[in-house]
């Protein structure tokens, strides 16, 4: 009986790694492995059905983002500035070393310089999203320590730029382009950037993780935002990598079909979305008075 006893915990122990062609020598009762089988079968069946009822969304991290890059053309950063947590985004063509900024912001545009430097990249525009009102842009900053770099905008923000996109504009740089796609809704200016090679969008305020910019504001529609998105970045395949300018919960990335799927708000209808908007009751931002003046200006402070 103990021999039995024992090989009966040894075939419990090989079938736990899936070990399932044991040898008949294990002396283990047949009722009892065909009521393993039959038990191990159940749990793959749940398993596969609970993968079908799940959607299959793309993920990306730091260090995978790294990964492809070492094996691929280009360079990705994403940046913080901790203050108002906006996001700055580095992009780069490794072969002829031209990048991009986007979003830059006043406080950290000496790290970004440094990244670039080290990088040994020719940082050929300071890109925003929009006119910000919660801090000042790094573009003019940037283009003191680059005099190449060229600062640029949507020409329906009104603000100082060295190129005013409008729809349908390329802003390339090496072997790669961004496509500005017109989103206004959060300001007249919002533009998103769709890197189609890569898979990626760079949504500004338009589109936020499970969120989206306020429209109390500065030329704020939100039903011209909630046609903006749904137009034209819940329109990209699902796959595409969504990358805001800001994130107030410690969220880096999304994808198109996560927030088609899941956003709490741009998932209602447009007369849903907009009385929601018109609710949120948020409090005045707090650098509006400073950085709106300075931003369309291109981040100069005005004397």
């Amino acid at each position: 009986m103990t021999s039995k006893i024992a090989n009966f915990n040894r075939y419990i122990f090989l079938r736990s790694f899936h070990v399932t062609n044991i040898p008949p020598c294990y002396n283990c009762s047949n009722i009892i492995k065909r009521k393993l089988h039959l038990d191990l079968q159940r749990v793959r069946i749940r398993e596969r059905a609970q993968l079908r009822q799940q959607p299959v969304f793309a993920t990306v991290s730091a260090r995978t983002m790294s990964t492809l890059e070492q094996k691929s053309d280009f360079i990705f950063r994403q940046l913080l500035e901790y203050k108002s947590f906006t996001y700055t985004y580095l992009l780069a063509d490794l072969e002829s070393k031209e990048a991009i900024l986007i979003d830059p912001v006043i406080e950290t545009v000496d790290r970004d310089a440094k990244l670039v430097t080290d990088l040994g990249l020719k940082l050929v525009y300071g890109v925003n999203t929009h006119v910000h009102a919660d801090h000042i842009t790094g573009t003019g900053k940037l283009k003191e320590k680059f005099p190449d770099c060229k600062s640029v905008i949507s020409k329906d923000g009104n603000a100082k730029a060295d190129i005013q996109l409008k729809e349908g504009d390329k802003i390339k740089f090496g072997n790669f382009e961004l496509e500005a796609r017109s989103t206004p809704g959060h300001t007249d200016g919002c533009m998103s950037y769709v890197w189609h090679e890569k898979g990626m969008v760079f949504t500004g305020d338009a589109v936020l993780i499970r969120g989206c910019g306020r429209t109390d504001f500065q030329q704020g529609d939100s039903g011209r935002l909630y046609d903006s998105v749904h137009k034209k970045i819940f329109s990209l395949p699902s796959h595409f990598f969504m990358y805001p300018a800001h994130d107030y919960t410690g969220q880096t990335v999304s994808t198109v079909g996560e927030e088609k799927q899941f956003n709490p708000r741009l998932t209602k209808s447009k007369e849903a979305f907009v009385k929601i908007m018109q609710e949120l009751n948020l409090p005045y931002p707090k650098q509006i008075d400073k950085a709106l003046p300075a931003n369309l200006l291109c981040g100069i402070q005005p004397s």
